[in-house]
């Protein structure tokens, strides 16, 4: 009999269908061979394979769920639960008989009952998401390119190309003085010793937080509840309500899910409470920013920077007016890339999974 695996309805994880379930759909299975096929060209191989590794999972009857009620209702059969945002607690494990593991696609343990799984032999799996690092590690590249004005200044090595930006060359005396920075550009800035405010300290929030934390920045955060003293004291963050945040800090990060409570989390008074040339950074959904409030910032000149991605409309267009303003970047929702990240992270949490089934 094959093993029953209770999968939240989540579109990285329907894959785990895909590879595990002979039953998933043909119109299911083209549609990701398609989203994988420019980094991973044999998606259809890449499962063959994996499935090799795990013959006590595959084949397996796997079974989306949408919401809580769901998850209950086939929880008798359960011999797995790979979760994101459900809960799992002692009354989901009663429920479940045969359970021998549950997965939490993350590493966030809060909605899931570790007394009560341990209580009934049941493992309980995390997973540190390769695709949660590579949104923090883009979240501070944008950061260091604003920082720099790098994507103001790039390829602009001749005297006529800085000229043209409004710099006209005029050599140091050498005589007497180093070279750096001949193009005389000023705003530069560096990340250390700065302030930078991180609205969510979630999974990409703490990731987030970690190479901060590097950088020499002081970390303030704020949530909808403040977090445990071991949490804060882990990832050096200090917590703030939002609006002290916005005072304090001069770059703002939110890391919030598209939910909409978080719609226009930022208008016009989050932008009246940041400081005169903070600098704000989204790569959580465009719509956590109130579009009009953030042109109006940029033209008053109040906000210093933006960064977003993904973007307000996809595909994009190329008379957006955000593009007019030097100090913005965005970029076309590449925060999470490549797809390695994610094809990665479901392979070592399949393997992972299939060694609770080998007796």
């Amino acid at each position: 009999m094959p093993p029953v695996i209770i999968i939240e309805d989540d579109r990285f994880l329907r894959v785990v269908e895909v590879v595990l379930d002979p039953k998933a759909g043909a119109e299911r299975r083209a549609a990701y061979t398609d989203f994988f096929a420019h980094d991973e060209p044999d998606f259809d191989g890449w499962c063959a394979k994996l499935r090799l590794r795990v013959p006590k999972l595959y084949p397996a009857e796997v079974r989306m769920v949408e919401d809580q009620d769901a998850l209950r209702k086939h929880l008798a059969d359960a011999n797995a639960l790979i979760v994101e945002s459900l809960s799992v607690g002692a009354d989901e494990i009663a429920a479940a008989p045969r359970l021998k593991a549950v997965q939490k696609y993350g590493v966030d343990l809060r909605r899931i009952d570790g007394a009560a799984c341990a209580a009934k032999n049941v493992t309980v799996l995390t997973l540190r998401r390769r695709a949660n690092i590579a949104c923090a590690e883009l979240a501070l590249t944008l950061m260091l390119m604003l920082s720099r004005r790098v994507n103001e200044l790039q390829g602009r090595i001749s005297a006529e190309a800085l000229a043209a930006f409004g710099h006209a060359y005029k050599p140091f005396d050498r005589r007497h003085t180093p070279n750096s920075n001949w193009g005389r550009v000023p705003g530069l800035k560096i990340l250390y010793g700065t302030t930078v405010g991180i609205i969510g300290l979630g999974e990409i929030g703490r990731e987030f937080a970690i190479r901060a934390a590097s950088f020499g920045m002081r970390i303030l955060y704020t949530q909808r509840q403040q977090a445990p003293a071991a949490i804060e004291q882990q990832f050096h963050a200090t917590y703030r309500p939002m609006a002290d945040l916005l005072a304090e800090s001069d770059w703002v990060v939110p890391f919030v899910p598209s939910v909409p409570a978080t719609q226009n989390l930022i208008g016009h008074a989050e932008f009246l409470r940041m400081r005169p040339g903070a600098r704000l950074i989204n790569i959580s959904r465009a719509n956590v920013v109130d579009r009009a409030a953030l042109l109006e910032a940029l033209r008053s000149g109040r906000l210093g920077g933006f960064a977003l991605d993904p973007l307000y409309d996809t595909p994009g267009s190329d008379d957006d007016e955000l593009l007019k303003f030097p100090h913005v970047i965005m970029t076309p929702h590449i925060a999470a890339q490549p797809r390695f990240n994610a094809l990665d992270d479901l392979e070592e949490m399949i393997v992972g999974l299939s060694r609770e089934f080998t007796p």
